[in-house]
């Protein structure tokens, strides 16, 4: 079911009418409809899929915030003027002061609120440290799945019962000045329904399932495998440049350079932030794979055919099991197991002697020529190694919004009057490009965003 969206002057009537309409039903759809809810307001979700998935159901479903109950619990002392210090830091201050602001000083806010309110189980990742993150502050579900996240956040919408209409794809706007007057949508048949809003909220993904528009504003990834959902077509962007509204950093992406080939499965960086590193298919690493995975899908698909090794050992391997995506990746047989780096090379076809060389060229302790600083945590066998390659997973500009509302901003100034967007349809906080991104940027903005955009 495809359209092209677009925006058509407001209608004298509608199908139905509703308060709050918010358009996607990941992430960030379904915290703005419990936001919106809980605020006492009249609330209909509309998706476009069957079911609620969005990118958030590909992900580790993980969200960072800092001074949480959890951290608490767990000893870590944190805040939000630290948080916000290490998103502008691994962005290079490429953001506007005041999202980033709003977003660490609200993410504990909402994490306590979805665990105390609806009963979601988020415990914080203890065992290893994400890169970027000078403190530990990743959030998760039992099963470090975003397949999880979605479904809770189902399974709360559907008790409170909440209006929500899956294969429903907005393709019209109806829209007069800066106010927002409706949508039109269309059902699996073909056939439309309009509905009347007093204000809409846009949480339908970014664009990176559209690959005219990956190319134009990110054409160093678009040979890249793309890893999102196909929801991401663009649409929040294209009804934007035809409101007049304005965007901001549509170079920015969410990549990944740790992607099982040909398998497609994620997985975790934390194989690599816990000792591991990559090898090219001669066996020489070829990045200081510290900066962060986000980076590592350029520096893969630059190696020979797109295509890397990731190296660890059992010790790693007991701290990814934690992820669901690695289970699997290992039911599948993505992993190559060896008791020996040379038996490694063999059953990965690296150049007799490379591994061993490149294995020995790394420090126990100080920095390598890559600039990668090593603590004395060295590999011992049995030696793992999977074949990854480079995946854009998902887009980080979007519309510029307003930080304290989630409005909309005007190209011309101002904001418009009762249009929201949170999510991939909004600009996060990773600068202009992939260097920018640090680990749960996506989901930080989508749930914050969400729940600002929900209370209006």
């Amino acid at each position: 079911m495809t359209a092209t969206p677009d925006i058509a002057s407001p209608l004298e009537a509608y199908d139905i009418d509703v308060g709050t309409l918010i358009i996607g039903a990941g992430a960030a759809g379904m915290i703005a409809a419990l936001s919106a809810h809980e605020a006492g307001k009249d609330v209909l979700v509309i998706e476009a899929d069957p079911l609620p998935s969005g990118s958030t159901a590909l992900s580790a479903g993980l969200i960072p915030a800092a001074g949480t109950t959890f951290q608490s619990g767990a000893g870590i002392a944190d805040d939000p003027t630290l948080f916000a210090a290490d998103i502008q830091r691994k962005a290079h201050d490429e953001n506007e002061q005041g999202l980033v602001d709003t977003l660490a000083q609200h993410s504990a806010i909402v994490i306590d609120w979805l665990a105390q309110t609806h009963g979601l189980p988020f415990s914080v990742v203890t065992d290893f440290d994400y890169p970027g993150h000078s403190r530990r502050r990743m959030h998760g579900l039992p099963s470090r799945s975003g397949a999880e996240l979605i479904d809770a956040l189902r399974s709360r919408i559907e008790h409170l019962e909440i209006p929500m209409i899956c294969e429903r794809r907005a393709t019209v706007l109806f829209a007069k000045g800066a106010k927002l007057h409706g949508v039109q949508v269309q059902r699996p048949d073909g056939a439309h329904e309009t509905i009347g809003a007093a204000r809409i909220i846009l949480a339908c993904n970014g664009f990176g399932g559209n690959r005219t528009m990956v190319t134009r504003y990110m054409p160093e990834i678009d040979s890249g495998l793309w890893f999102g959902h196909d929801g991401n077509n663009g649409d929040a962007v294209e009804w934007g440049a035809k409101l007049g509204a304005a965007t901001r950093h549509l170079g920015a992406y969410q990549g990944h350079g740790n992607v099982a080939h040909p398998h497609g499965i994620l997985i975790t960086w934390a194989v690599i932030t816990e000792g591991g590193f990559q090898v090219n298919s001669e066996g020489d690493r070829f990045w200081n794979e510290a900066q962060g995975y986000s980076e590592a899908a350029r520096a893969v698909l630059g190696q020979p055919e797109g295509h890397a090794w990731s190296v660890f050992d059992t010790r790693i391997a007991d701290i990814a099991r934690q992820f669901a995506d690695f289970k699997n990746a290992e039911s599948q047989g993505a992993l190559v197991w060896a008791d020996t780096l040379e038996a490694l090379e063999v059953k990965c076809g690296i150049p007799k002697g490379r591994l061993v060389g490149t294995v020995k060229d790394i420090p126990a302790n100080g920095t390598d020529r890559f600039g990668r600083t090593w603590t004395g945590q060295q590999l011992e066998p049995p030696f793992c190694a999977v074949k990854v390659t480079g995946a854009l997973f998902h887009t980080q500009g979007g519309l510029d919004i307003d930080p304290e509302t989630a409005l909309v901003r005007k190209a011309a100034g101002g904001v418009f009057d009762n249009l929201y967007a949170t999510g991939g349809a909004a600009v996060g906080v990773s600068g202009t490009s992939d260097s920018g991104y640090l680990s749960g940027n996506g989901l930080l903005a989508a749930s914050v965003l969400g729940w600002i955009a929900g209370r209006g």
